[in-house]
């Protein structure tokens, strides 16, 4: 009768193991990224400007102001061309003032109504 009464997981020890080593490796990882890799790192806001400038995507932000189909002409414009959006834009008729009130880089970053 005392048969089932005693049903230890003679594994749990292992997988306890397994789990704090796990544990420690991630430790001694993040502590190695941090004082090799993290710390120092400085951005390149020149690069990150001349990339925003130059990113398709934020042709987005025109569809709802000129259409999609006028939107989609001016990116593939500027892509083949190599030009910026706003660049192509002025050259499809929009405003560099509109064009510049509509696109706002930081406004495309959270959620909106």
């Amino acid at each position: 009768g005392s048969q089932g009464n005693f049903q230890l997981n003679v594994f749990k020890p292992v997988m306890a193991h397994a789990v704090l080593e796990s544990i420690r490796l991630l430790a001694d990882g993040s502590r190695s990224f941090s004082a090799h890799c993290a710390v120092g790192i400085e951005p390149n806001l020149e690069r990150i400007a001349a990339n925003l400038e130059s990113n398709l995507m934020l042709v987005t932000a025109l569809n709802r102001h000129i259409g999609y189909d006028l939107a989609a002409k001016i990116a593939k414009q500027a892509h083949k061309q190599g030009t910026s959006l706003r660049e192509s834009a002025v050259a499809n008729g929009v405003a560099g003032e509109d064009f510049d009130r509509w696109v706002i880089p930081g406004d495309m970053t959270h959620p909106s109504a």
